[in-house]
């Protein structure tokens, strides 16, 4: 193998400029195999992620899921944003089906993938070990890891699109483009008990196998200036 074609060249130094050469196209294949491998793992893990929404919304979609401030498909208001004074919405869910142990939820903003902003639907909201007796969530509860709120012992709030764990309102770019929340709640048929410190994805992981049944509600909002 010859990296220089000339006979022009001393042989000595042309042995080893072959030999560094050959170095630079092996450092390089290497460089090249990792970066590929980094690439495959990280289609593995999206791939892995959206198998697990897919089996998710698999689950019927039979749960009633409401709110005092906005309709289904209707606007959540400014004080719901992160615009405003990023107040936790309160839901009331009815229907659950028989053999509910447990109840989660997540809320996420699909239209960020749409628009090619994420690769990922931006996560507003993971609560999760919400006792299946509570029929729903109030307004405004605390960014607590874990709720001390009656009715709700044992919750948790998961992790948000910003690691944090709480709600995070919706907080569009000032564009006019209208975003989609999904409030989508999560019936299990068993108490998991499931440690402070989860994101959707490991929660979704989670529940894997354990959902009953599920149930949406979708708010708009948009940001004009």
């Amino acid at each position: 193998m010859s990296c220089w074609l000339t006979s022009k060249l001393p042989k000595g130094m042309l042995v080893r400029d072959n030999k560094s050469c050959i170095t630079d196209c092996i450092l390089q294949r290497n460089r090249g195999l990792i970066m590929i491998r980094h690439l495959l793992s990280l289609v593995s893990v999206l791939i892995a992620a959206l198998a697990l929404e897919v089996s998710a919304q698999d689950a019927p979609e039979t749960i009633s899921v409401i709110s005092s401030t906005f309709d289904h498909h209707g606007m959540v208001p400014e004080v719901n944003s992160a615009y405003g004074d990023n107040v936790s919405v309160d839901l009331r869910w009815a229907n659950l089906p028989e053999g509910t142990q447990q109840l989660a939820l997540i809320c996420d903003d699909p239209i960020v993938v749409e628009i090619g902003m994420m690769e990922q639907p931006f996560v507003h909201w993971v609560i999760y070990n919400i006792p299946a007796t509570a029929p729903g969530l109030p307004a405004g509860l605390p960014d607590d890891a874990q709720l001390d709120v009656a009715g709700l012992q044992g919750a948790v709030n998961g992790l948000n699109g910003l690691r944090r764990p709480g709600y995070f309102g919706p907080r569009p770019p000032a564009n006019g483009q209208l975003h989609a929340y999904h409030f989508r709640v999560y019936a299990l048929n068993e108490s998991l008990d499931l440690a402070p410190g989860l994101g959707k994805a490991e929660l979704l992981t989670a529940m894997d196998g354990h959902i009953l049944a599920t149930g949406m509600l979708m708010g708009h909002y948009e940001r004009k200036e």
